[in-house]
C-alpha cells in the first residue's frame, strides 16, 4: 500500500488526535474515512467496480445526448 507524509499545524493535530481517542480509532482509520468521504463528495469511484459502473453510466449519457441533438450543419 502506498504511503504519504502529511503535515498538520499543532492545533489541527491536537484536534485530530482528540477525535481519534474519542472515537477509539487510530489515525489511519480517521484518514481512510476522511478520504472516502472526500471522494464521495466529488463523485469519484473508490474501487474498480464503481469506476466501471460510472464509466458505463457516462457512456450511456453521452449516447442519449447525441441521439437527442439534431443533425450537424
Amino acid at each position: 500500500m502506498p504511503g504519504k507524509r502529511v503535515q498538520f499545524d499543532d492545533a489541527t493535530w491536537q484536534a485530530i488526535d482528540l477525535l481519534a481517542h474519542d472515537r477509539m480509532m487510530d489515525f489511519q482509520e480517521l484518514a481512510d474515512e476522511a478520504f472516502r468521504d472526500l471522494l464521495k463528495k466529488y463523485r469519484r469511484p473508490t474501487d474498480l467496480g464503481s469506476a466501471l459502473r460510472q464509466s458505463v453510466r457516462e457512456a450511456e449519457g453521452q449516447g442519449k445526448k447525441s441521439k437527442k441533438s439534431g443533425p450537424l450543419r
